[in-house]
């Protein structure tokens, strides 16, 4: 039997019941089905002693078709677990940053690691982007205003980002003549404080964007387009009715394909690519939706069973090793 340990969010053990909005439900449940020993922890439950990484953690079972934990909290090593699935939500806060340390503490040749929480810590979703500058929009990070100005100088309409959050928080539409732009990018910025991402507004944001998924380096036939709510520029509603199926161009394959190889070195395996015009946005690394049953309703497939060949693949390799 094989131990798994899923570092979750905090609302997610707040109302851990099987929600198929929700990927790490859908893995839990795989697992547990398979007859693999799953526990479950948030970050506030991690803990080094004597220099050993460990997790106050609870463990879970299936029950009626519905997954469920026991409220009796262990103290367990983490290095007893064949794998860690780490995938809390952002803000990627000190909080967050403090819980990657305690996976420095873990080795590596006896467990697993998804994504590998030191690789998550040196990786920002927006800012990373300009790994791939090729692939990318025009866009700066900065805090300075100053800075920002020149930008809508040469692209007059632009979105900025804050650097740590997630589903379109904080997230503003910019215009070089807008009266309250001053006020934005003050407010953005926490007053010229914060660094925040800016980049060109692309046209077909009207429309949606793409949301490719990436197991290791191969890149998902399946992807979603996540439609904006009326007259929004950026997906912001989690319903069927702003979720539709998407075919990758050539292009966009070839360029999802060059960022999953370079992540997958990084020890990045689960991935969600967000693509726009042919252009990468942002690339989700914490704990990016996989859109489980969307997908499976618009493909008619069991994307779950790809998800874990992928997870299966990887105890393999730790064998091998």
């Amino acid at each position: 039997m094989r131990k798994i340990l899923f570092v979750i969010d905090r609302i997610e053990l707040k109302y851990f019941e099987f929600n198929d909005l929700v990927t790490n439900f859908w893995i839990i449940k795989e697992f547990l089905d398979k007859g693999d020993k799953v526990s479950i922890c948030t970050i506030d439950h991690l803990m080094i002693k004597d220099s050993n990484a460990y997790a106050m953690a609870f463990e879970t079972f299936c029950e009626d078709n519905d997954i469920k934990y026991d409220k009796e909290q262990n103290q367990v090593l983490i290095n007893d677990f064949d794998m860690v699935i780490f995938r809390p939500d952002p803000p990627v806060d000190m909080d967050y940053i403090e819980a990657t340390y305690v996976f420095d503490f873990v080795d590596e040749s006896k467990t697993v690691l998804i994504n590998n929480p030191k690789a998550i810590r040196n990786f920002n979703e927006k800012l990373h982007i300009t790994y791939f500058p090729e692939f990318t929009p025009p866009n700066i990070v900065t805090a300075d205003k100053d800075a920002i100005s020149e930008f809508l100088a040469k692209h007059p309409q632009a979105v900025i980002k804050p650097l740590n959050r997630c589903f379109g928080s904080g997230v503003f539409f910019l215009d070089k003549d807008d009266i309250n732009l001053n006020t934005i990018i003050s407010t953005a910025t926490n007053g010229g404080q914060n660094l925040v991402m800016v980049q060109k507004y692309l046209k077909g944001a009207t429309k949606g964007d793409k949301r490719v998924l990436v197991l290791g380096d191969q890149v998902m036939d399946e992807c979603v387009s996540k439609i904006p709510l009326g007259n929004d520029f950026k997906f912001s509603v989690h319903s069927d009715e702003y979720l539709k199926s998407a075919k990758l161009s050539e292009n966009e394959r070839f360029l999802a394909l060059k960022v999953a190889q370079k992540l997958n070195v990084m020890g990045l395996y689960m991935v969600g690519l967000d693509l726009l015009d042919e252009k990468i946005i942002e690339i989700n690394i914490t704990s990016p939706c996989y859109f489980i049953r969307e997908i499976n309703n618009l493909y008619g497939v069991k994307f779950e069973d790809k998800v874990m060949s992928f997870l299966e693949s990887k105890f393999l390799d730790k064998v091998l090793c």
